[in-house]
């Protein structure tokens, strides 16, 4: 399925660019792989709306990993503001052309290809909570740009700014999810938000003049936790939510929302359905 996908604003024009597509309806794109990150190596470098909600394909790999970072554990990080949310086990691609981040990326490059990708925009400023992103891919130009493809890893926590020139260096604890406070069945969870996924993926593809399909498998026998950073980070157009879903630290309460937020934009998605078959010249 090639649906449209959203453009991110980026937080300075000189910073780095995504070639994405832009995405102009409330639509899925889903066309899932996945990999739950490894375990951190221990180096210094170591009410919504739901109209705005556009669930839109990330690129995942598909080995799957159990290992869980100490969340004692505490490194220095190099940390990339951008106005987008990186989910653990999602691929995104960068294209780094300003001067300070080619510094870090050379940096990166004689010691670890880790950076923290954490969230910001100017009307909450920067996140505390962001995603290690791993680059398993570059390419360095001629005039010193890179064109990098990252791997979400672990989350992290800012607990300490240790210096802001020529770029961002904090310190930080890892994340992880604790256990429900409450008896939860997770994976009954997990399969009730697959089944609204496919509603709008389904819904989507009608408003949009494509055949309905039946969806396939979305989990691919993904584990409750990963398949909740996988169901984040298909919501591109509402980078927010997003962020409020990869700082939450209960898998439970994670699925709870995404289904709140999936089911809205179904009511939604039925309602102008509904609309398009009175009125179909609309």
């Amino acid at each position: 399925m090639a649906l449209p996908q959203l453009l991110h604003s980026p937080a300075s024009s000189s910073s780095y660019a995504i070639s994405r597509k832009p995405c102009l309806n409330p639509v899925c794109n889903l066309d899932p792989t996945y990999s739950f990150p490894a375990t951190p190596r221990g180096r210094r470098h170591g009410r919504r709306k739901p109209e705005s909600l556009c669930c839109s394909a990330s690129s995942f790999s598909e080995k799957h990993h159990t290992n869980s970072p100490k969340s004692d554990d505490v490194v220095e990080l190099p940390l990339f503001p951008l106005p987008l949310v990186l989910f653990p086990g999602a691929i995104l691609p960068l294209q780094i052309f300003e001067f300070r981040y080619r510094m870090m990326m050379h940096t990166l490059l004689q010691t670890d290809l880790r950076f923290g990708i954490i969230y910001t925009d100017a009307a909450t400023g920067t996140a505390d909570v962001g995603c290690v992103g791993e680059v398993i891919k570059h390419e360095r130009l001629v005039d010193d740009r890179f064109f990098l493809i990252c791997k979400g890893q672990e989350r992290f926590r800012v607990t300490k700014l240790v210096r802001s020139k020529p770029y961002l260096v904090a310190e930080v604890t890892w994340l992880e999810d604790r256990p429900s406070g409450e008896v939860e069945d997770l994976d009954a969870l997990a399969s009730e938000v697959e089944l609204y996924m496919k509603d709008v993926i389904r819904l989507s593809n009608r408003l949009n003049g494509k055949p309905e399909k039946e969806v396939q498998d979305l989990r691919r026998n993904l584990f409750p936790t990963p398949f909740s950073f996988f169901v984040g980070s298909t919501f591109e157009g509402a980078p927010r939510e997003q962020q409020a879903l990869l700082e939450l630290e209960d898998t439970a309460m994670r699925l709870k929302r995404e289904k709140e937020t999936l089911r809205n934009t179904l009511n939604y998605l039925t309602a102008a359905s509904a609309v398009k078959d009175v009125f179909p010249s609309t």
